[in-house]
């Protein structure tokens, strides 16, 4: 597993021998990136703010919490927000296609289904950015659309760039593909309207805007209305399942909240079977709310999820929602 070889401060063998892809990707990015910035590769923008929320590591930095954050924040703030994603897991991404909490994440991926629940807002999935949108604003009344990823999808014109990074590996070596975990050079960050960190920490050590999960309650996926508190279970031994971009983060919270975890780690965006999961004794299975978006058909009383919230800067708050409403004032003036 590459991951073990990018979070280091200094470079493997492995990763030191891959270092002449990684200056030949850089190359590749810079160049892309210099085409649309040129405008001799098109970039498409629409007569309402469009919001990237994406990351420049591979591997979950909170992206998927921190969307359903911002859409439910800007709900209260009277906006109408819309989502478009990828659909990553899914099998239905090349058209552009709506997407419910009842849709089946097998179709349109884990955590489309799991943005659709949490926000309750109208979401569109496609590798297509730019035809997602188009589907979106075409048969809804949204006034600002939210893209979950895409930070490096140029061709959807955006007007607010959020950068998302992990708190406790940051930026690993600092190499790109495949040496390193980067999909751009640490200098994009510089080019961001905002980076958020995802940390554990009351404050960040490092001059950005952070965001801490928290969850203290479990949820049975078999019957939605029991729950424990994770006090309760302190000392317990547990299973815990995870098909996520940074595994390892979900059994650290784990353990901190005092159980004792047995580490199951399976791809990201896994599409569990039962039998995967079928573990020879009695004892709990803990995953993830993405995960257990795909368990529901074949839980038992043995299966709860760990629902988490983001608590973001206040600071955060107040600033997305003066940007947003400069940004309405001026494309109503183009108008």
């Amino acid at each position: 597993m590459m991951q073990k070889h990018w979070y280091r401060s200094s470079y493997t063998i492995v990763t030191f021998f891959l270092l002449p892809l990684s200056w030949f990707f850089h190359l590749l990015v810079v160049l892309r990136r210099k085409l649309y910035a040129a405008k001799i590769k098109k970039s498409f923008r629409f007569p309402v703010p469009v919001i990237v929320v994406g990351n420049i590591t591979v591997g979950g930095t909170g992206k998927t919490p921190f969307v359903i954050w911002l859409a439910n924040y800007l709900q209260k703030q009277g906006w109408q927000p819309g989502i478009v994603s990828r659909g990553v897991g899914g099998e239905q991404t090349q058209s552009p296609n709506f997407v419910t909490e009842n849709s089946d994440p097998k179709i349109v991926g884990d955590e489309a289904v799991l943005l659709a629940k949490k926000t309750q807002c109208p979401l569109v999935i496609a590798i297509d950015r730019v035809a997602a949108v188009k589907k979106l604003l075409s048969e809804t009344h949204c006034d600002v659309v939210i893209s979950d990823d895409g930070l490096q999808h140029y061709r959807l014109a955006r007007d607010i760039e959020i950068a998302m990074l992990d708190g406790a590996r940051s930026l690993g070596n600092k190499a790109l593909l495949p040496a390193g975990p980067l999909r751009e050079a640490p200098q994009r960050l510089k080019t961001v309207d905002f980076v958020i960190e995802n940390t554990s920490l009351k404050k960040s050590s490092v001059d950005f805007f952070t965001m801490q999960l928290y969850g203290d309650q479990l949820f049975s996926l078999q019957a939605p209305d029991q729950k424990v508190f994770l006090n309760d279970w302190q000392g317990k031994k547990i299973h815990a399942v995870a098909a996520i971009g940074n595994p390892e983060r979900f059994f650290e919270s784990l353990r901190r909240l005092g159980l004792e975890v047995i580490e199951h780690v399976f791809p990201d965006h896994y599409l569990y079977q039962a039998s995967d999961l079928n573990f020879q004794d009695h004892l709990p299975v803990i995953m993830t709310e993405k995960d257990a978006v795909k368990c529901y058909n074949f839980a038992n009383e043995r299966f709860w999820y760990l629902p988490v919230e983001a608590q973001v800067d206040k600071d955060l708050a107040q600033k997305i929602s003066l940007m947003l409403k400069n940004i309405q004032e001026e494309l109503l003036c183009v108008k």
